[in-house]
């Protein structure tokens, strides 16, 4: 097992959700760090049946067996299991650990989510730094971020499994769409235009389904940790820019499944867009697991110019080129961010050069080794 570099506490005390897709290793983790901690999964069948229809259950158990920290898997399930858990922690200081691949069901049942009392923690899937010596680009971006797949030499029987049983079959089971053929159709839209500016119209006349059946479409892939919004940074604009988000699948191996795109093969278009999921994928996390203040965005001028990532306000901006040459054309949008917002603290290009270099105005252009390392030991903000 890989060591996951997410700051969940050694002895908690106080209560925690840990949210994420299914398969990135939740459980795992959570056993791994708390082995002889009172485990209660809903993923067993007599555990559901049992708490889903006697939720008192759990009261009892924890005070005949005098458990002062407890972690309940796959809590969203049982949402009403929650108003027991805000009673524990009120009046016998009980410490939960929450595990859950989905807050889509506690939202829409305006469950108890513990106002406040539990700290929310977030898993993805396998970043560079926990694979060390193990990491390879070109398999992350042909396999994934999900353990078990990463690992896998059957990667497309596995995402096949994984689209089919996960993605369709159970969204489908548990009621989050009525009809599985167009959500399907959806499916195979969202992922082509994964990295890619959102349009709920566009998505729509393609899907043949209306505009809020799209928009809810997408809000099933966020609510369920799939996939989430990049929001476009508008404060003070000097010239206009496009206000719409842009939309990031979190496994990059998901995407390549639904958008039957094969083997990705570098120097591919198909290659530069697994490459800018993957800078997403690494920022993103490092900004969570380093419990940082930051918020990500996308900075883009009415005219086409684009800058992919900015950290912050202005902290740092990030583009992602997957060519092994970077020319003035990829630096465009770096030095038009720069005429408009001059407190720009520092720009980078992520690269598939081999050396990494700065240029005469100051972007430091990086092979991707080099900021895979130096973003995870805190050097490039």
């Amino acid at each position: 097992m890989y060591k996951r570099l997410i700051n969940l506490p050694e002895s908690p005390n106080n209560s925690f959700f840990l949210w994420g897709p299914r398969q990135v290793g939740k459980t795992s983790l959570l056993k791994t760090l708390y082995p002889n901690t009172p485990f209660i999964q809903f993923l067993k069948s007599e555990e559901f049946f049992l708490y889903q229809t006697q939720p008192e259950k759990l009261r009892e158990q924890v005070r005949q067996n005098k458990w002062k920290f407890v972690i309940i898997d796959e809590v969203q399930k049982v949402p009403h299991i929650l108003d027991e858990i805000h009673y524990l922690i009120e009046e016998d200081k009980v410490v939960f650990g929450l595990c859950g691949s989905s807050a889509r069901k506690l939202k829409r049942g305006h469950a108890n989510l513990l106002g406040g009392r539990a700290h929310r923690y977030e898993l993805s899937g396998l970043v560079s730094a926990e694979l060390g010596p193990a990491f390879s680009l070109e398999r992350m971006l042909n396999h994934g971020y999900m353990p078990r797949i990463y690992d896998s030499d059957d990667v497309q029987l596995n995402l096949r499994g994984y689209c089919s049983d996960y993605l369709k079959e159970e969204i489908f089971a548990e009621g989050l769409v009525r009809q599985l053929q167009p959500f399907n159709r959806f499916l195979e839209i969202a992922a082509l235009g994964d990295t890619e500016i959102l349009s709920y119209q566009t998505v729509a006349r393609d899907c043949g389904v209306s505009s809020p059946t799209v928009k809810s479409y997408y809000e099933i892939l966020t609510d369920t940790l799939l996939a989430q919004y990049l929001p476009s940074y508008t404060l003070r604009p000097k010239r206009r820019v496009i206000q719409a988000p842009k939309f990031y699948f979190n496994d990059v191996g998901v995407v390549n499944y639904l958008a039957q795109r094969g083997q990705v093969l570098p120097k591919s278009s198909n290659w530069g867009k697994a490459f800018e999921n993957w800078v997403f994928h690494e920022l993103k996390n490092y900004i969570e697991y380093s419990n940082r203040p930051e918020q990500m965005s996308y900075w883009r001028l009415t005219t086409g110019v684009e800058v992919d990532f900015i950290v912050g306000h202005m902290k740092c901006g990030f583009e992602a080129k997957a060519s092994a040459r970077i020319n003035a054309d990829h630096l465009k949008g770096l030095r038009e961010l720069k005429k408009d917002h001059e407190e720009i603290e520092n720009r980078y290009v992520v690269s598939m050069e081999e050396i990494s270099r700065i240029t005469e105005d100051g972007i430091q252009i990086l092979s991707y080794r080099d900021f895979a390392e130096n973003l995870w030991f805190g050097k490039l903000f």
